[in-house]
């Protein structure tokens, strides 16, 4: 399982393991508890929560509770989207760290570009006023790094003038057959690193056929092969699942696609919309 110690340089010269694990939609009590509590058990050693998640005690507790030195964990979270003002944005973050209960976060991240009721919403000129309160939470010690999720190219270049420290990690969503290219090219040009989340599509191209039938051909399950794609364009990727046989085996990944398979599911399109398509069923 080398892959789960991957890692990937930041330009404040930290390093972020190459594959984290999600925690959308795990309930806050025993669910997300248990599931953070085996994926650090089985060696992950990167965890990602946010405000909106409703989870981040959980998380704070199964950190603690692990053994596992705090240095040794990478934690994520995410200031809520709707929180659009330098107050607020101080707000939702004390309440973030009282509510995980550790010293430090290794990346926060603005959650959106623009309130989730409220999407396309123009908040540029809002988040260049948050991002100052992202800088003051780095400039303070209690974030190593800081970041974005959900922006697009445009969203980027209108932060980034604005920013003294800019966004060293973008969070996006991004899986076999939806494209993300010009954002992707956007960070690079910046040296942004690009986090993929969600990377089985919510769980609706598990059971797509041509991803199955090359899947099978690696003797993985379709879920691996979702990953190790994302792995392979040189993104972080944030697998989440809940039952521990679920989480070790999205954590096998020593196998390489090859360039071939590599370009026929680079050319997918619409691979969420097939017909076998069952939301959130990989669990």
């Amino acid at each position: 399982m080398s892959a789960l110690t991957d890692t990937v340089a930041l330009s404040n010269g930290d390093r972020i393991p190459q594959v984290g694990f999600g925690t959308w939609l795990l309930k806050e009590g025993d669910e997300c508890y248990h599931a953070v509590a085996d994926a650090l058990r089985l060696g992950y050693r990167h965890i990602d929560t946010a405000r909106a998640y409703l989870n981040e005690a959980s998380v704070g507790r199964a950190v603690r509770d692990s053994g596992i030195p705090r240095e040794q964990i990478f934690v994520t979270s995410k200031l809520p989207a709707e929180a659009k003002d330098y107050d607020t944005a101080v707000a939702e973050f004390e309440t973030t760290m009282s509510e995980i209960g550790l010293d430090h976060l290794d990346l926060y991240l603005i959650h959106a570009p623009w309130p989730w009721d409220q999407l396309g919403k123009d908040c540029r000129e809002e988040n260049r006023q948050i991002w100052k309160a992202m800088e003051k939470f780095l400039a303070d010690g209690r974030v190593k790094a800081i970041g974005v999720s959900n922006f697009d190219s445009g969203d980027l270049e209108s932060l980034l003038p604005a920013c003294e420290t800019k966004p060293m990690v973008n969070q996006i969503h991004w899986f076999i057959g939806l494209d993300p290219s010009a954002t992707v090219s956007t960070c690079t040009e910046h040296d942004i690193v690009v986090e993929a989340y969600s990377p089985f599509a919510h769980g609706l191209i598990v059971n797509h056929p041509e991803i199955a039938g090359i899947a099978a051909r690696y003797d993985v399950s379709a879920p691996q092969l979702c990953i190790r794609y994302l792995l392979q364009k040189g993104a972080v990727v944030l697998p989440k699942a809940t039952s521990t046989a679920h989480i070790e085996q999205n954590a096998q990944l020593d196998f390489e696609i090859s360039p071939a398979d590599m370009s026929i599911l680079d050319a997918m399109r619409d691979t969420d919309k097939h017909e076998d398509a069952m939301e959130f069923r990989w669990s």
